[in-house]
């Protein structure tokens, strides 16, 4: 019975780190017409500090993942932490889109860190074969930040100014730090002898790459997982303004939605029992794209209602609680060691592609919710390519149906 505790309270703690940056991002998004108007601004701009904050965190994971291999898990992470509230407070007293966009940087580069420390940490502390069922576990916990996050968002929007999202944002870090700080172990040995030097950097990350089996599946990942930011970074416009909800209505729309990658997540213990995750990934890429094609038809012929775009939406987003944490689990399996540089890597690739991806939807924003859909197929479109590409060059193609529980052969 302890031990179960113990491994909840990991599971809980390693999770609420991982939710600071998915929660910086989900608590905000009812309010961008509010913080447009308050600004001065177009929506177009205000969807570009949601493109800053995923760059932020992209580029910040590169330099985490160095440190958390040279100092340990926690001083890296204490320090980005104080970084994060710092830039909390920073964005609350913002009064411009530019210092905004600025601001969120700054509040990633801090926040990221969580992401980075909790992977290593899921390395370090859980055996090869309960990876991809903690990363799973994580996955629930990080789901649960879209039911809370736009819905108190939506609220604090009606209600209050939406300033005070920032300063309760402060306040939940400063909360996972206390956390961190009591409750959380150490992890692996720092490595004194490990250089920070930026060439000998940049040669651990190129060694990191070369492992066919992580480029190929931190791209499909990393490309997969980039639909549910296009949806994130068009979908307060588009239900909002095209659709008419309030903004407490598109809270709880979102937290719904969320429920589809909740759902993924406990059936993904029950799949992992009998199917490789290889196989789960391209069957959960396969359904998706077939269901984002039919998104597509609905919304560019105008046959869809609000109801209809988000029960398929629904079903899209289900294959983000399958493919993600199974790309990520035969990622980083070949890593006993650089587990950091090879967590900060995946992050990296992740939010690099999630932040292209965002930006792209303000680019081609035309006031329909065309831009968002297409985007979300295409990616999931292009990573089956990838994939299916890696399985005919390496001769695995013939063996991705294959039963049996475990990972991919490395």
């Amino acid at each position: 019975m302890k031990q179960q505790k113990n491994y909840f309270l990991l599971v809980l703690i390693l999770g609420a780190l991982s939710t600071i940056s998915p929660f910086s991002v989900d608590m905000y998004l009812p309010a961008f017409p509010a913080i447009a108007e308050n600004l001065s601004t177009s929506i177009s701009q205000v969807q570009l500090s949601l493109t800053s904050y995923l760059i932020g965190i992209a580029i910040g994971q590169l330099f985490y993942g160095p440190l958390l291999d040279k100092f340990g898990r926690k001083k890296p992470l204490y320090a980005g932490l104080w970084i994060y509230i710092a830039a909390s407070v920073g964005c609350a007293f913002t009064q411009s889109v530019d210092a905004l966009i600025a601001m969120r940087f700054v509040q990633a580069i801090g926040g990221c860190v969580g992401m980075v420390a909790a992977q290593a940490l899921v390395r370090d502390l859980f055996p090869v074969n309960k990876i991809a069922q903690a990363l799973a576990m994580l996955t629930l916990v990080i789901a649960v930040s879209p039911m809370v996050a736009p819905t108190l968002g939506g609220y604090l929007t009606a209600h209050f100014h939406w300033h005070w999202m920032f300063i309760l944002l402060a306040a939940i870090c400063a909360a996972i730090l206390f956390a961190c700080k009591w409750q959380l172990p150490d992890g692996a040995d720092p490595e004194r002898d490990l250089s920070l030097r930026p060439w000998k950097v940049a040669k651990k990350y190129r060694e990191v790459l070369r492992n066919k089996q992580f480029l190929t599946y931190i791209l499909v990942g990393g490309i997969a997982g980039a639909a549910p930011f296009a949806y994130i970074a068009g979908s307060s416009d588009v239900f909002i303004n095209n659709y008419g909800l309030t903004p407490t209505e598109y809270g709880w729309l979102f937290a719904f939605l969320a429920v589809a990658m909740i759902g993924a997540t406990q059936l993904n213990h029950v799949l992992l029992n009998r199917y490789s995750n290889r196989t789960i990934v391209i069957t959960a890429l396969c359904y998706q794209l077939v269901v984002g094609i039919l998104i597509i038809a609905g919304v560019s012929t105008g046959f869809f209602n609000v109801w209809m775009l988000i029960g398929m939406m629904f079903i899209f987003l289900t294959g983000h609680g399958l493919s993600v944490p199974n790309a990520a689990a035969i990622s980083l399996a070949p890593f006993a060691k650089n587990a950091g540089s090879a967590s900060a890597m995946m992050g990296f690739m992740r939010m690099a592609i999630g932040g292209i991806v965002s930006g792209l939807v303000s680019v081609f924003h035309n006031g329909t919710a065309l831009p968002m859909v297409l985007l979300m197929a295409g990616c999931i479109l292009l990573a089956g390519l990838v994939l299916m590409y890696h399985y005919h060059t390496t001769g695995e193609l013939h063996t991705w149906r294959k039963k049996g529980p475990g990972l991919s052969p490395r």
